[in-house]
């Protein structure tokens, strides 16, 4: 394995499970009881069988195995791409997925927490909602802007 491919394999390992770990660990201060509120954002614990906004909730135990066949594919297209720039992304984006695949097979749905209501009704999320949403922004800057990625 040349030097580069090492590079990769290793931002990426060790962005996964730096995010996984994170995630979880939040996910467990509320799954043992922690809850806060405010005027704009609550701090509770809800359990979403869905994805975002609930949807192919009637999916029920299909759900997981989908994603994680999914999240197996975007692992393996990365690695096959052998391009640094996108490690970390993918790390971050592979991380926060994982961890929701987690909580679905060890608490029958995503642990979600945060809950904005300020001006307008929100989504519940989570700390892995957010990671993913940042990593797939920042796909589409590399996509755009291929010179960034020069490796």
């Amino acid at each position: 394995m040349d030097n580069k491919i090492l590079k990769l394999n290793t931002v990426l390992l060790l962005t996964l499970v730096g995010v996984f770990i994170i995630d979880q660990n939040i996910k467990l201060l509320f799954i043992e009881g922690f809850r806060y509120y405010t005027d704009c954002i609550d701090l509770i614990l809800v359990y979403n069988k869905g994805v975002a906004f609930s949807m192919f909730a009637f999916l029920a135990e299909w759900l997981k195995y989908i994603q994680l066949v999914m999240v197996v594919g975007i692992l393996i297209y990365v690695i096959s791409l052998k391009q640094l720039c996108y490690a970390l992304p993918a790390g971050i984006l592979l991380g926060g997925a994982f961890s929701n695949i987690y909580d679905r097979f060890i608490h029958e749905g995503v642990v979600d927490m945060v809950y904005w209501h300020c001006g307008f009704n929100f989504a519940v999320f989570n700390f892995a909602d957010v990671m993913i949403d940042l990593a797939v922004v920042w796909f589409l800057i590399l996509h755009f802007k291929p010179t960034l990625c020069k490796n």
